[in-house]
C-alpha cells in the first residue's frame, strides 16, 4: 500500500486561498487514484497539518505546496511532522523549479502580457537569504521560459527590491510594457496586495497566481513520487529530506 500524501500550503484567512488549494489537491487526486490525498495547512486554515499528523493512521509523504525554503520548511514542518505515529518523508518545497516558471509563462500569456514585455515577478518575500536565493533563482528560470525577455524579481516584505522599485528600473531601462507575474501559489493578502501594487504602478498586464494549473499539480506528483523513493532506503526513520 503506498503511503498517503499530505499537502501542506501556508494558509491564509481569504476565503479564495483554501478553494483554491482544495481545487489543486482535488487535481492531483484524481490523478493517483491509488493514494490518499490528504489537504492541511500550516496556519490560518483548516485541517491544521498537525492535527493531520497527529490523527495519521499510516505512513505518509509531506509535499509542501511552498515555493522556497524559510521557517515553515526548515522548523515548523519538521516538528510538526513528528506528531506522526506512523513514518513520514518529506519532500522539498515546490519551488523554484522549471513547471513552476512554465505555468507562470501560461498566466502572463492568458492576462495578456505579449513576448518581449518585461515582467516584474513577485514573491512574498522572507528574511530567510536561502529563501530569497530560492525566489532569484524562480526569476531565473521564468526569464528562460520568456524568450529572454528581462525578468525583475520583487518582493512584498523582508529584503529585497520592492515592486515599485523593480518596475522604476525597469522603466529606466527603456521598457514600457511591463507585466506582473505573482510568485505565488493561492489568493490571499500578498496576491492582493500584489495586484494593487502593480496596477497602482501602471502594469501593463497582470497575471493570475499559479493555483490550480495543471503543471503546479504535474510537480506536486513529482515530489511525492520522488520522496516515496527516496523513503525505500530510509526505513523506519520518522523524516528525511529528498532532492
Amino acid at each position: 500500500m503506498k503511503p498517503r500524501l499530505v499537502t501542506v500550503a501556508h494558509g491564509t484567512r481569504a476565503a479564495e486561498g483554501p478553494v483554491t488549494i482544495r481545487g489543486l489537491v482535488r487535481q492531483v487526486a484524481r490523478r493517483m487514484p491509488n493514494v490518499d490525498v490528504v489537504e492541511s495547512y500550516v496556519e490560518l486554515a483548516e485541517p491544521s497539518f498537525s492535527s493531520v499528523m497527529e490523527r495519521a493512521e499510516a505512513p505518509s509523504v509531506v509535499v509542501p505546496l511552498l515555493l522556497s525554503t524559510g521557517y515553515h520548511v526548515t522548523t515548523d514542518l519538521p516538528a510538526a511532522a513528528r506528531r506522526s505515529p506512523h513514518p513520514v518523508v518529506t519532500a522539498r518545497p515546490l519551488g523554484p523549479h522549471p513547471l513552476l516558471a512554465a505555468a507562470a509563462a501560461m498566466r502572463l500569456r492568458a492576462a495578456g502580457a505579449q513576448r518581449g514585455d518585461a515582467v516584474v515577478m513577485v514573491a512574498a518575500g522572507s528574511t530567510d537569504p536561502d529563501a530569497a536565493v530560492d525566489t532569484y533563482v524562480a526569476g531565473r528560470l521564468l526569464q528562460a521560459h520568456w524568450g529572454g525577455a528581462p525578468v525583475q524579481v520583487a518582493h512584498l516584505s523582508g529584503e529585497g527590491l520592492s515592486v515599485a522599485d523593480a518596475m522604476a528600473n525597469l522603466r529606466r531601462d527603456g521598457h514600457t510594457r511591463i507585466a506582473m507575474s505573482p510568485y505565488l501559489l493561492a489568493p490571499g493578502h500578498f496576491a492582493a496586495k500584489a495586484r494593487t501594487i502593480s496596477v497602482l504602478h501602471g502594469a501593463t498586464a497582470v497575471a493570475d497566481v499559479l493555483g490550480q494549473h495543471p503543471l503546479v499539480a504535474e510537480l506536486v506528483i513529482r515530489r511525492y513520487l520522488t520522496a516515496m523513493r527516496a523513503s525505500v532506503g530510509v526505513g523506519t526513520a520518522r523524516r528525511a529530506r529528498v532532492a
